[in-house]
C-alpha cells in the first residue's frame, strides 16, 4: 500500500521480520537473525548460511536501502527471507540460486501481498554513488569499453594481484593504475586514540626535559657558589659502607662542615652583599665531634684537636 510510505517510511526491520515470518513462512525462521550492515555497498541484502537447523543471518545494506523507498526495503527483506527459508527447510546452500523453489515462494508472496519481489535487487545508481574511490589504467585499457580503464570502489583498495581479473589485465594490457578521484577531505584523518597517546607522551617528555633543564641550572648555580648538596643516593651508598669508613667519612664531613661555618663567618665577598658575622666573645658552641661546649673563638682549634 503506497500510504505506508508516509505512515511509516522507516520501519523497524526486526518487527517486519517477525511479522513476515508468521504470515508467509510458518514461523520456520525463528532462529534466523536480521541486522543492518553499514559495510555492504555492492548488494542490498545477503543471507549467510551457517548450518542446518536455522543458523543463518540476513544482512541488509544500510547505505543502499536508506536511500530507497520503503517498498524496496520490504521486497529486499522478503527476498532474503526466501533464501533463509530454503536454507532452513531444504538445506539449500546456493546463495545465488533462484531456481524453481525460489520462484515458487516469490510468486506466492507477490500474489498474496501485491509486492514485486524479483530475482535480483541491485540498485545500480546507489552503488555507483557509494563508489567514491576511482583509479584509471595508464595502458590500453583506456580505449576499451565499457569501463575505459576505470576501476571504481567504495573502499580505498587499489587494483592489485588480489583481484581475480589482475592476471588477465597483466597479460592483455600490463598498465599501472593511478588514483584519479576520492571523497572530499578524505586525506584529513581524525586524531586516533594511538595518536592522542603519542601526543600525550611527547608532551610529557617535553615537560620532563624542561624539568631536567631547570634542575641542571639549579645544580650549576650551587656549584658556582661552592655549596654542597647531598642526595638520597649518596646517603644510601654511605649506609652500605663499612662502619669504619662511615666513621671516618662522618668525621671528615663534620670537619668540612665546621670549616664551612668558619668560612661563612669570615666571608666578606662583595658578591653576597652580606656583612661578616662575628660571634660574641662569651658565646659557646657545641663541638660537632665530641659534642662538648666550647668558647666560640676556640672552636676551630678544638675541632683540630679532636680530629688529631
Amino acid at each position: 500500500d503506497p500510504r505506508w510510505e508516509l505512515i511509516d517510511p522507516n520501519p523497524n526491520i526486526h518487527a517486519l521480520f517477525q511479522q513476515f515470518n508468521k504470515l508467509y513462512f510458518w514461523r520456520a525462521l525463528d532462529m534466523v537473525e536480521v541486522r543492518w550492515s553499514a559495510r555492504m555497498t555492492l548488494c542490498a541484502g545477503i543471507c549467510s548460511y551457517q548450518g542446518r537447523g536455522g543458523l543463518c543471518s540476513i544482512g541488509l545494506s544500510q547505505p543502499l536501502l536508506k536511500l530507497r523507498p520503503r517498498k524496496d526495503l520490504i521486497e529486499t527483506l522478503l527476498h532474503e527471507m526466501i533464501h533463509a527459508y530454503l536454507f532452513v527447510t531444504a538445506n539449500n546452500r546456493d546463495r545465488d540460486g533462484h531456481g524453481p523453489e525460489f520462484c515458487k515462494h516469490m510468486n506466492r508472496i507477490n500474489a498474496e501481498t501485491g509486492t514485486n519481489i524479483t530475482i535480483y535487487h541491485s540498485f545500480h545508481d546507489e552503488v555507483d554513488e557509494l563508489r567514491q574511490h576511482w583509479w584509471r589504467c595508464r595502458g590500453a585499457c583506456q580505449r576499451r569499453p565499457p569501463y575505459f580503464g576505470f576501476v571504481k570502489r567504495s573502499m580505498n583498495r587499489a587494483p592489485s594481484k588480489n583481484d581475480t581479473w589482475w592476471a588477465e589485465h597483466q597479460r592483455t594490457c600490463g598498465g599501472s593504475y593511478d588514483k584519479v578521484k576520492e571523497p572530499e577531505n578524505y586525506g584529513k584523518k581524525k586524531i586516533s586514540g594511538n595518536n592522542i597517546f603519542s601526543i600525550t607522551n611527547s608532551t610529557q617528555q617535553s615537560q620532563s626535559a624542561k624539568q631536567c633543564l631547570c634542575s641542571s641550572k639549579i645544580l650549576k648555580y650551587f656549584e658556582q657558589k661552592n655549596i654542597f648538596i647531598s642526595s638520597e643516593s649518596s646517603e644510601e651508598t654511605n649506609n652500605n659502607a663499612d662502619s669504619a669508613n662511615n666513621n671516618a667519612d662522618s668525621a671528615n664531613n663534620n670537619a668540612d662542615s665546621a670549616n664551612n661555618h668558619d668560612d661563612l663567618a669570615n666571608n666578606t665577598d662583595d658578591d653576597d652583599g652580606l656583612p661578616p658575622f662575628n660571634y660574641p666573645s662569651n658565646s659557646r658552641l657545641s663541638c660537632p665531634i665530641c659534642l662538648l661546649l666550647v668558647d666560640a673563638p676556640q672552636i676551630n682549634s678544638h675541632v683540630d684537636l679532636c680530629l688529631n
